[in-house]
């Protein structure tokens, strides 16, 4: 086990008080904020203000459960890397014994990685350009460039340093995107309204799936078993395994809390002040629009939020893609060449004019497509006692785990219908 998680484990007999817990517990946190801030891209933000321009208060509720699920999803991922000491890829490297098997899974990771560029890396420029006016195609350059560097830090620096940097612009984009609730607040009634299930047609649906597939990430899924496994390597069973768990209990629920109240935020700033307002399902639009309701300061610390949820979400995209590729195909390639790689598609589709804001809000509904191909073995895995030991999903854990899949599942196949219906 690494130093830096061995140093913070108790080495006298003195009873563990809940404040000495507390102190035992604070060195560990650290992994879930950097994979939460996948949670706080700018696919989420264009999901979220468009639902919320698009159709008020209607889809909190889907935010909510969309959260509510990352949680036991984020911990179960951060456990598999803890307890076995190998990433998600890695366990299923190992389980898929033959290449063509492999080699199909990675395509659609890959897919996977590449739609998380092309929601990250199009915010970052967008933002680029409500902040300076610069050219998207620039700006998605600069949003590449600043992510490599992000990388380049956590791979000759360690993980700590990654997550400093990622954490900072984690509070950056809390208070870029939560400023506007403080000038324009909701309405008391109908957010509590918005809890209640329910939907408006065809493209309320879409959306939905499109808010689903930026809170559940299946990269998120393949990156925190990563991040665990590199801070904290294969922990023992016994009360190292316990403390390193709990301290990771703490950290995902601290990460998420955070992405989830500043993506309901999101939701309800659009609902309480863009709704009926044209324009206000574009990026564009919506930072205008905010600007003419609540004030400049409020549009511009939004596009400072935009900006910092482009650069931290990109990095954490890309560490997972690199990961994909070594665990699944057992191949690591220059970290320049990487990133190219998932780059590429967004950079093509700013090349040709395709409105951010609807590959954006795509993006997600592809994220959402590749959850299952993350979850479901996810869930096996840790089910799986031959391989947890005495750390293996409780009986109610998996039931839990199996109906969120099977939720995220449902909703895909009700979209499609929808679509074919053209309903």
């Amino acid at each position: 086990m690494p130093k830096n998680a061995t140093d913070a484990l108790p080495r006298d007999p003195r009873p563990v008080t809940a404040a000495r817990r507390g102190l035992l517990v604070a060195p560990l946190l650290g992994p879930a904020l950097v994979a939460g801030v996948a949670y706080l891209d700018p696919g989420n933000v264009a999901a979220n203000m468009t639902a919320g321009a698009l159709f008020g208060y209607l889809l909190v509720w889907v935010v909510v459960t969309g959260n509510v699920m990352a949680w036991l999803i984020q911990y179960l991922s951060a456990k598999l890397g803890i307890v076995t000491g190998q990433s998600l890829p890695e366990a299923l490297g190992r389980r898929f014994r033959r290449r063509p098997a492999r080699l199909a899974y990675w395509l659609q990771a890959e897919a996977v990685a590449m739609a998380t560029d092309v929601a990250e890396v199009i915010g970052g420029a967008v933002a680029l350009y409500l902040l300076f006016d610069l050219p998207l195609i620039v700006g998605g350059l600069i949003t590449g460039v600043v992510s490599m560097l992000l990388l380049v830090v956590q791979s000759s620096r360690g993980p700590k340093p990654f997550e400093r940097a990622i954490t900072g612009l984690m509070l950056v984009i809390a208070i870029g995107f939560c400023a506007g609730l403080v000038i324009g607040p909701p309405d008391a009634q109908q957010t509590l309204g918005g809890l209640v299930p329910r939907f408006d047609g065809t493209e309320s649906v879409l959306l939905a799936a499109s808010i689903l597939g930026a809170t559940v990430m299946p990269h998120a899924i393949y990156a925190h078993s990563s991040l665990t496994r590199d801070r904290f390597g294969l922990v023992a069973a016994g009360a190292e395994r316990r403390l390193v768990l709990r301290a990771t209990k703490v950290d995902v629920t601290i990460a998420l809390a955070i992405a989830g109240s500043v993506n309901v935020v999101i939701l309800l700033l659009a609902a309480a002040n863009l709704q009926g307002v044209e324009g206000t399902d574009s990026l564009e639009g919506a930072h205008a629009a905010l600007g003419a309701a609540l004030g400049e300061p409020v549009a511009l610390l939004f596009a400072i939020g935009l900006l910092a949820s482009g650069l931290a979400s990109t990095s954490v995209g890309a560490y997972a893609g690199a990961e994909i590729m070594r665990g699944l195909l057992r191949v690591s390639i220059p970290l320049l060449a990487r990133r190219a790689i998932t780059i590429a598609p967004a950079l093509l589709l700013l090349v040709l004019g395709v409105d951010p804001t609807l590959a954006l809000v795509l993006s997600q509904v592809v994220l959402s497509f590749g959850i299952p191909f993350a979850l479901i073995p996810l869930v096996r895995l840790t089910a799986d006692r031959g391989l947890m030991g005495d750390s293996v999903n409780a009986r109610v854990t998996t039931a839990l785990a199996i109906v969120a899949a099977g939720l995220l599942v449902a909703l895909n196949v009700t979209l499609l219908v929808l679509l074919a219906l053209g309903g």
